[in-house]
């Protein structure tokens, strides 16, 4: 009986977009087993549940982040998973993966820093940040810690820019961050420790440090409904 890789790799069209790398890791991917936790069975089942029966290729994103979650990092083996689950080629899995940044292809830390340098961040000393805990963690951009705890990512914009520089540890944001507040960050991080996220300034949120400069009153214009 055909495996499920080489049903897959019997259907392929082989095509210069279809490198080497692919051939070669379908059949790896049966010699590191992957399947999801029991509680995250119950997450594929809530995921799949938002798509039409037909459309079930519309979940290979989160199904792919869902992987990364559990293992923190996605194997090439979870491909396969993904594949039989959604009832498409394992040829579409992977094209999914390598379009997308944000799944990685080795073991992680057990937290991941991703650092912000787009412009905002960049404009507000995203650098020194960086430099800060490159220098703290003695890793560089791509490397883990020696004990396994920290995986350091440079990363483009991740949607905070009015609090910029930004710095997300585990999918936490934290904002406004300066060299003294990233090293406590980094510290509780280190201990196990969920410090609070957000901004790590006075301010509220996006406003300006002294409070509100404009928008202080309510419009003047009539309201149209009580609940605007």
């Amino acid at each position: 009986m055909l495996t499920l890789c080489q049903k897959t790799i019997s259907k392929i069209v082989i095509t210069p977009v279809l490198n080497k790398r692919f051939l070669t890791s379908v059949f790896e991917m049966q010699k590191t087993p992957f399947d999801y936790t029991q509680d995250n069975y119950e997450k594929v089942d809530n995921i799949l549940s938002k798509y039409p029966s037909e459309h079930k290729k519309s979940a290979i994103i989160p199904l792919l982040h869902l992987a990364q979650d559990q293992e923190g990092f996605v194997p090439e083996s979870a491909m396969v998973k993904i594949a039989s689950i959604v009832a498409c080629p394992v040829s579409k899995v992977f094209e999914t993966f390598t379009f997308y940044t944000m799944f990685r292809s080795k073991p992680s830390g057990d937290h991941v820093v991703e650092v912000c340098t787009n412009l905002s961040c960049q404009l507000r000393g995203a650098d020194q940040i960086l430099k800060a805990i490159q220098d703290k963690l003695g890793i560089k951009i791509g490397e883990t810690t020696k004990d396994k705890k920290f995986t350091l990512l440079e990363v483009e914009c991740q949607g905070a820019c009015a609090t910029a520089p930004v710095v997300v540890i585990d999918g936490h944001y934290y904002e406004d961050v300066e060299v003294k507040s990233i090293h406590s960050i980094l510290r509780d991080f280190s201990q196990d420790v969920v410090p609070k996220s957000g901004t790590q300034s006075q301010r509220k949120g996006p406003e300006p440090m002294g409070g509100k400069t404009t928008l202080k009153t309510e419009p003047w214009a009539q309201k149209i409904r009580q609940d605007l």
